[in-house]
């Protein structure tokens, strides 16, 4: 079971998230296209300029605005994409199946990221349940999507500390860790593949054709 999850499950998420992913650009920019305003307004300048306040922390007044918010999300996102990249056991495969070599996170910080992604994603499930304009747009699919995306990094801590059968939970890292990427495509998850395309239409629309700044 081992060795079907590392092998062929793995290829099949990354084929899923690969073809997946390219047909949601190809339908984004067909679609944007039947829009006459996005193409001829686009521009790299205001593109650019949204990225940039967006992309870092208490850039954009929003985030000003929920400074405890902004800290929680932005350390939850870097955690998120940086740990499965680099964390050892990871590096090891990278470098072992296609001749690829990082550099890897000490045991403690890949650790303590791990276990900052599992912090975030139940402040994110509270924060769902206790605010109310959050609440009215939660649905059962938000939390199932949470638990999907914190699965993969609590049984890495589990099976890296050997809690519970150590077989067991690696199998079950693995095949939650090929659930997490299969169903990016699919889900809200996306916006990691397209942010910088919504982005800098938001920062057109109102840069270019409003005059105004959107952060």
């Amino acid at each position: 079971m081992y060795e079907f999850a590392r092998g062929p499950l793995v290829w099949a998420a990354f084929i899923i998230l690969g073809l997946g992913g390219a047909y949601r650009l190809y339908w984004l920019v067909t679609f944007s296209k039947k829009d006459k305003v996005v193409h001829p307004y686009i521009t790299l300048k205001h593109s650019l300029r949204s990225l940039l306040h967006f992309s870092l922390p208490f850039g954009a007044r929003v985030m000003r605005l929920r400074p405890g918010f902004t800290v929680v999300s932005f350390l939850f996102h870097i955690c998120l994409l940086v740990t499965p990249i680099f964390v050892l056991g990871h590096t090891m495969l990278w470098r072992e199946s296609w001749g690829i070599n990082l550099p890897s996170l000490s045991s403690w910080l890949a650790t303590l990221m791990a276990a900052y992604v599992v912090f975030g994603v139940f402040f994110f499930a509270l924060r769902r349940i206790a605010d109310p304009a959050v609440r009215y747009v939660t649905s059962w699919k938000d939390y199932l999507l949470l638990t999907i995306v914190v699965a993969p990094f609590l049984t890495g801590i589990l099976a890296h500390y050997q809690i519970f059968e150590y077989q067991v939970m690696i199998v079950l890292h693995i095949v939650t860790g090929v659930l997490w990427l299969a169903v990016i495509p699919f889900t809200r998850v996306v916006h990691m593949l397209f942010y910088p395309f919504t982005r800098a239409y938001m920062g057109c629309e109102f840069g270019y054709v409003r005059g105004s700044r959107d952060w």
